[in-house]
């Protein structure tokens, strides 16, 4: 998730450049990876040894090789999860972080180069700290999807909790209680999700309870007159 984030955020300002180089990049991205099933992103990496059985680096039309290895021993099922659950997840947050960075009145940020800042600190310092207020309920859907998510490695043989369930189940053939057990425990690792998620919540959204209250006064005197 941390690797998904931090790729998303390049993607969203990228997508968001006035460089249509850029901008294509990012969109095409972002259109594939939420194009295509997860499922299916997990398999291709998982089994790239397949297509590509040695990762070779060297001058090409030579015989000068610098390194040559199979492809199983550098890319192992574990990376290749991590590899295709990043990468999907990506695309779905630079769409978040996007939304997030255009909720920003662009009036702050022309007020910023007008006193001489640059474009990364004012990234940095000021679109995103108020974007968070937007970006943080979804974010945190996400993280929670992404946790359900590592379930389907198990169609690569990563070690991880439905794997194991599915395993000891063959053995002892509880096939009922282990699914339970398995789903008790995404249910406590979600809630543990949830807590840093209201934290930030709380972090980013100082202010805006006030505001928020505001608008419900008005939008109740509003009903109120038109009665």
């Amino acid at each position: 998730m941390v690797i998904g984030i931090t790729l998303a955020i390049g993607l969203a300002v990228m997508k968001l450049s006035s460089n249509p180089l850029l901008k294509t990049v990012s969109t095409f991205f972002i259109w594939f990876f939420r194009g295509t099933p997860l499922l299916i992103q997990i398999v291709f990496w998982g089994y790239l040894g397949l297509i590509y059985p040695n990762v070779t680096i060297s001058i090409p039309f030579t015989e000068i090789v610098f390194f040559t290895s199979p492809t199983s021993n550098i890319l192992s099922a574990f990376t290749a999860g991590v590899i295709a659950l990043s990468l999907n997840e990506a695309a779905y947050a630079a769409e978040i972080v996007r939304a997030g960075l255009i909720s920003i009145d662009v009036g702050q940020s022309e007020a910023a180069k007008s006193l001489g800042m640059r474009n990364s600190f004012i990234l940095q310092k000021i679109v995103l700290p108020q974007a968070m207020r937007v970006i943080v309920p979804p974010m945190g859907n996400e993280t929670i999807s992404m946790l359900k998510n590592t379930s389907l490695l198990a169609v690569i043989a990563v070690m991880e909790l439905y794997t194991r369930a599915s395993q000891i189940s063959s053995q002892n053939l509880a096939q009922v209680e282990l699914l339970v057990v398995a789903a008790f425990w995404y249910l406590v690792m979600t809630t543990v999700l949830a807590v840093p998620q209201a934290y930030l919540e709380k972090k980013y959204g100082r202010g805006f309870a006030s505001t928020t209250d505001s608008h419900m006064r008005l939008f109740r005197g509003a009903r109120s007159d038109k009665k």
